[in-house]
């Protein structure tokens, strides 16, 4: 080829690049705050647990005062296997361990104060907790997280500038010892009556000043950048507002996080109800993590062994955090073997049992979708997306269709009782409120409704028998990005 021939040959390849790049459908520009790396992998876990282990254990108490003797800590048979296949068995992709609650014990041998388990009478004081829950749950597969109460009621320095550096030290012990840590949960337990090194007395502080959060933060960030921080702002993953394990029907993954901090919230405005709902707009991408016991106490007491939580409580806790586009957090204490109880193991794996049983098997896997609007008809954003099981890929809309519908043509009647919604979370939570529709008797009649999808929405209703069912977008500011629309039928 001559080198006018190369030339020409040249020059129209980069016109038809250009032309082709001119003329390329661009991915939807994203919407708001969006997720992190580390908060999408944690928001995908969906459910996960927490281990509330110490001396509340030996003492029956909930809160321990601080001046508990390292002696009453003595568990039998301790075994960090069994509590972890237990919560992986459960369905947990991730334990988090109360490695020093407020009573100041820790449950890892710190060079940093005598308050631990090596002056403890398990395993001659040569035992580490932390390092045997953290190895089993490496081993098996599941990511670990760790607790470090910010309020110690033991710690003499605490309410003072000193009690800092030795809080950040335990820290520090932790971040580096334990492999890689997934998740840090600061709460908001602030301040109170103590032992405090033998003072028995109150003490106060201000938990917006005190705690200098901002440096604890980046220390977590220096040493496990991967992990994410919990906390009532932040940053991160936020407290839910409650206890109890319940998401906001309306659950937003974006909140105003600078008016937070762990253990307060805006002066005079609804607190707990704001975290439950998040805020839309938003400033901060912070989705919520619901917090909640198996038993009505957070440490194990033998008296409550008649009280765990049924597999169907557990099943409706589950649709009212996951299903609401939260992290369900669910606490399984071990008891005084140092195990998790038979009849708390036996609740969450006949729950799981549940849970398998009815989203094992998604009804609309091989419908046809087709869709009001394809975004440059391109099948990269094609309806059929939706229900390809891939959270990765999506359908979505030209940038000014902002309610357009979808519908599943299903190929023959099939009944449901579930539907279960996902966005794609990189271009951020675009639906402000949606409604499904059934074809029946020759028309549409609408079947349920909600607001915010976000990461996973859980319709849950009376079943519908059909052979077509839409989507219908309502209100949302931009164009949507959908990644499943899938229908399940509950099994008994």
């Amino acid at each position: 080829m001559n080198p006018i021939h190369q030339l020409t040959l040249a020059v129209a390849t980069l016109v038809t690049a250009s032309i082709g790049a001119a003329f390329a459908v661009e991915p939807p520009t994203p919407y708001g705050p969006v997720p992190s790396p580390r908060q999408l992998a944690w928001e995908q876990m969906e459910f996960v647990g927490f281990l509330h282990f110490t001396v509340n254990t030996f003492t029956d108490k909930e809160w321990g005062d601080g001046d508990e003797s390292e002696k009453v800590f003595n568990p039998t048979d301790f075994d960090a296997r069994q509590i972890v296949q237990v919560a992986k068995d459960g369905g947990m992709k991730e334990l988090i361990l109360t490695c020093k609650h407020h009573d100041g014990f820790c449950l890892w041998p710190s060079k940093f104060t005598e308050h631990s388990v090596k002056n403890s009478p398990w395993k001659n004081g040569r035992g580490d907790v932390v390092k045997e829950i953290s190895d089993a749950c490496h081993r098996d597969g599941l990511k670990f997280g760790v607790y470090l109460s910010p309020w110690d009621r033991h710690q003499k320095d605490y309410g003072h500038p000193e009690y800092l550096t030795y809080y950040r030290s335990e820290l520090r012990e932790l971040l580096t010892q334990y492999g890689p840590i997934s998740e840090v949960w600061f709460d908001g337990a602030n301040g109170g009556s103590g032992f405090y090194g033998g003072a028995h007395e109150i003490r106060t502080i201000d938990n917006k000043t005190y705690y200098d959060w901002p440096v604890t933060w980046q220390i977590v960030r220096d040493l496990q950048p991967q992990a994410c921080l919990f906390s009532d702002a932040g940053p991160d993953a936020r407290w839910v507002g409650n206890e109890r394990g319940l998401a906001g029907e309306t659950c937003w993954a974006t909140l105003n996080a600078s008016e937070f901090g762990p253990g307060y919230g805006p002066a005079g405005g609804d607190y707990a109800g704001r975290l439950n709902s998040g805020d839309r707009p938003g400033t901060q991408w912070v989705p919520a993590e619901c917090d909640v016991s198996i038993r009505p106490g957070w440490f194990y007491h033998a008296s409550e062994d008649a009280k765990v939580k049924t597999p169907r409580e557990l099943l409706d806790l589950y649709y009212h955090s996951v299903g609401r586009g939260a992290v369900l957090l669910l606490n399984i204490p071990p008891d005084r073997r140092g195990q998790i109880n038979e009849n708390d193991a036996k609740s969450l794996h006949e729950f799981r049992r549940l849970l398998d049983a009815t989203f094992s098997d998604n009804l609309a896997r091989h419908a046809k979708a087709t869709a009001s609007n394809t975004r440059g008809d391109e099948s990269r954003f094609s309806p059929q997306n939706v229900v390809a099981g891939h959270r990765n890929n999506y359908w979505s809309t030209g940038d000014f269709v902002t309610t357009p519908e979808l519908v599943l043509d299903l190929g023959q009647p099939v009944t449901f009782n579930v539907v279960r919604l996902r966005e794609y979370l990189p271009l951020g939570q675009r639906v402000e409120s949606f409604a499904l529709d059934q074809w029946k008797a020759g028309r549409w009649l609408e079947f349920a409704a909600g607001t915010s999808i976000g990461n996973c929405r859980l319709i849950r209703g009376r079943p519908v028998t059909t052979d077509k069912v839409r989507l219908r977008i309502l209100k949302a500011p931009v164009c949507p990005a959908i990644s499943e629309l899938s229908l399940f039928a509950e099994k008994p």
